[in-house]
């Protein structure tokens, strides 16, 4: 896209790196898209990676030269407020200094984050009037992050909010990526959508999961929402089952923090009402106390694949003007 004025004159470059792709655009301190990049393939060295990042925010500050901050939301453990990615997934590196290098590498002020926690405070600022919010990012895994107070909460060094991995189920028999038996990652995920569609393809053969099947009997979660939009009755049994377990969850994080709002985002999130419904259905079941208070709203995501980048430049921004953003 051509690059436009921002509002106010204070730019920031933000990066997305996910285990598949780097994500990277301008915005402004309201959170507006002055400019944005088509997504690179994420390395899963170290070298490699380092160099991908500097030729995305070398090329985005030669077309927008008011820029005076860089942010970045990255997958993995990243200790707040230092910036450094203790591990992450689907990468080779561990252990990573990330704000430093960027600091020596750009010149300018940089933080670095969570990648479900920067979408959450882009979703945060986005226009949601909750002063406490809950963000659960629904895609290959399950993450999220939570205001309380107008604040982006971390813990006490940056890695709180693991929703995925909040144990629902520990009598259960699927084992998260992490290696616990419970988690909720593994029962209301992209990846748990398509184990529920393989089974549900082989249990009948002549159905329209069945026909979405590779060679090997797999269907992927992405087939399985595009059939449930398309009617079949079957996907969107697979689609309320996720729903249900992603309620329980809800339910938790309400117990816990008793916030204004939930908001759901994530590729599976891209399935709508068919997801939301029953994620609201198991969340007012399983909630403390449903007939004696107000429930907050689930609602969806707003910013889509953008929230993560947009949500680092924003940090980067907050951090520009007033020092590092609060952590509780």
């Amino acid at each position: 896209m051509r690059p436009r004025p921002p509002a106010d004159g204070r730019l920031s470059v933000g990066l997305d790196i996910g285990g598949t792709k780097i994500a990277a655009g301008v915005a402004d301190a309201e959170g507006r898209v002055v400019d944005r990049v088509p997504a690179v393939p994420s390395p899963s060295d170290q070298a490699t990676i380092l160099k991908a990042v500097s030729v995305l925010v070398d090329g985005l500050r030669s077309r927008n030269p008011g820029v005076a901050a860089v942010g970045v939301g990255a997958a993995g453990l990243v200790n707040w407020p230092e910036g450094r990615i203790r591990t992450a997934p689907n990468t080779a590196y561990h252990d990573l200094p990330l704000r430093q290098l960027l600091q020596e590498s750009t010149g300018l002020p940089a933080v670095v984050e969570n990648d479900a926690n920067a979408a959450c405070w882009a979703e945060y600022r986005s226009g949601n009037s909750a002063a406490d919010m809950a963000f659960i990012t629904v895609g290959t895994g399950v993450g999220g992050g939570l205001v309380l107070a107008d604040r982006l909460f971390r813990g006490r060094t940056g890695i709180a909010t693991e929703i995925g991995h909040m144990i629902v189920d520990p009598h259960g028999t699927e084992r998260c990526g992490c290696g616990t038996i419970g988690c909720l990652e593994p029962l209301a995920s992209g990846r748990a959508l398509g184990r529920y569609g393989s089974a549900a393809a082989a249990a009948e053969p002549g159905g329209a999961l069945a026909a979405l099947a590779d060679a090997s009997g797999r269907v992927t979660g992405e087939a399985v929402s595009a059939a449930a939009r398309a009617g079949d009755p079957a996907a969107r049994a697979q689609l309320e089952r996720l729903g249900q377990w992603l309620g329980i969850g809800v339910a938790t994080l309400v117990n816990l923090f008793d916030v204004e709002l939930v908001v759901i985002g994530g590729g599976v999130a891209e399935a709508g009402e068919l997801l939301l419904e029953p994620v609201r259905a198991s969340f007012a079941r399983h909630v403390t106390a449903a007939a004696h208070r107000d429930l907050p709203a689930v609602v969806p995501a707003r910013l889509g694949p953008e929230a993560g980048w947009i949500g680092a430049a924003l940090l980067a921004l907050d951090h520009e003007k007033e020092g590092p953003p609060g952590a509780e």
